[in-house]
């Protein structure tokens, strides 16, 4: 026990705090700028469905449907489905931010249809990823309250974090080139005009930016776990 009460107070947790702040930020710049463009209407005046459906028969795209979703920032496109799911108030919004969006999730989209790598990986990897998150902690726990004799499960719960923040690392390049093929997509369709660019950009980097900062708060609590371990068998 009294190990446990160490692994949860001890200095090493600076690099929690880090962490959670750079996620805390990054999530306050997301709702800010979300919320700016969300008020800024489009010039085109097309919804977020609109900008979907348009943006994936330009590449040919027939069997991927959009679908309105509950929540805000639940956006998501499943390539098991292949449906890009638009939570309401992009789906139905005509503001530079609902079609920034809608973009983002179809250049998934148009990720799967071109058998984009690091998609193919991200999504072998999903099953993989959410077993191991789901058991990390509790075999780190588990392994700290057992003392000496717990080691092999704190050992194997940080192998199981390691295979999270690994997802969470390969998910950057996906995401970062699905905004990428978004602005592209906004751009040569002709859905948004040269000076909302700016807008649409800045809303996708707020976003992008939301995945560097958990990937980072879960590097960090990975490096606090592995120097607790050793320490522990120092």
């Amino acid at each position: 026990m009294l190990n446990l009460l160490y692994y949860l107070y001890d200095p090493t947790y600076m690099l929690v705090i880090i962490g959670i702040v750079l996620s805390m930020l990054a999530n306050a710049s997301l709702r800010f700028i979300y919320s700016k463009y969300l008020k800024v209407p489009s010039m085109s005046g097309i919804r977020g469905v609109d900008a979907a459906l348009a943006i994936l028969r330009n590449n040919g795209i027939y069997d991927v449907q959009v679908l309105p979703i509950n929540g805000e920032l639940t956006d998501n496109y499943n390539p098991v489905s292949k449906t890009v799911n638009l939570s309401e108030g992009i789906y139905y919004s005509t503001s530079i931010a609902a079609i920034s969006v809608a973009a983002h999730e179809c250049g998934h989209a148009i990720q799967h249809n071109s058998e984009y790598l690091p998609l193919t990986l991200r999504t072998a990897v999903v099953p993989l990823a959410s077993i191991s998150g789901a058991l990390s902690w509790p075999l780190i726990v588990i392994g700290f309250l057992l003392s000496k004799a717990g080691t092999f499960f704190i050992q194997l719960g940080i192998f199981m974090f390691l295979i999270v923040v690994l997802f969470q690392i390969i998910t950057l390049p996906v995401e970062y080139d699905a905004s990428a093929r978004a602005l592209k997509q906004l751009k040569s369709g002709g859905i948004i005009q040269d000076n909302e660019i700016k807008g649409a950009k800045k809303v996708l980097d707020a976003a992008a930016l939301t995945y560097v900062a958990v990937a980072v708060a879960n590097a960090l609590q990975l490096l606090r776990l592995m120097l607790l371990s050793r320490s522990r068998r120092g």
